[in-house]
């Protein structure tokens, strides 16, 4: 299930998963699918999003920033997603300057955080960053794409994500699930073709997330 809508407007160290751990324990990590129309924001157990809806560039920064502060605020560690290289589009420039404003904001919060890229993610939700149809062969594209991402969400941490912003919702919730995977709170059993994702992320200093 997914929370109310807030707005309408260094080396890795992959942790070996022996199973979840009790949710007591787990720090507060939380995932963000930034972009500038719609943010998707996960923590465990929850899905959360940023929608924009201002009328200029500068305004609908000011509402995603506004709108994710209020989550990352008490973090210990956030986890971005990064830009999918080789992709070029009209809003290439605008959402990648949302995305440094928004780790500018928690280097200036002194909140630490990792960027994993698409690719990456797709491994750590379904084992393969080009996942294909079962039944053709063809590699999955688009929305195909997307859904697949937000049925291993569903079927691995029984989180099922609606609405309008539920593919973005769901991409938060595997950023968030890598950070506590590797800060050492797997929230599930995962094989080997999934837990190698950990192992490519460039992550942070472990000390100045758990001194937290």
């Amino acid at each position: 299930m997914t929370a109310p809508t807030l707005f309408d407007t260094e080396a890795s160290a992959a942790t070996t998963a022996a199973g979840p751990r009790p949710t007591t324990d787990i720090p507060k990590v939380i995932g963000l699918d930034v972009a500038m129309g719609i943010t998707g924001i996960a923590g465990e157990g929850w899905t959360d999003y940023v929608k924009a809806k201002g009328q200029s560039q500068h305004s609908r920064f000011e509402q995603q920033l506004a709108g994710i502060a209020d989550h990352i605020r008490h973090a210990r560690f956030v986890v971005i997603e990064g830009a999918a290289y080789g992709h070029n589009n009209q809003g290439a420039d605008a959402l990648a300057a949302m995305r440094w404003m928004v780790r500018h904001d928690l280097w200036k919060r002194r909140i630490p955080y990792a960027v994993v890229t698409p690719g990456q993610r797709m491994i750590y939700a379904v084992g393969t960053a080009a996942p294909t149809d079962s039944e053709t062969g063809k590699r999955l594209k688009g929305t195909a794409l997307k859904g697949a991402l937000r049925q291993a969400v569903a079927e691995t941490y029984g989180i099922t994500t609606e609405g309008e912003a539920k593919y973005d919702q769901a991409d938060a919730y595997i950023l968030m699930a890598m950070g506590l995977h590797w800060l050492g709170y797997p929230l599930a059993v995962l094989p080997d073709t999934h837990r190698r994702a950990i192992d490519s992320v460039r992550w942070p200093d472990r000390a100045a997330v758990t001194a937290r």
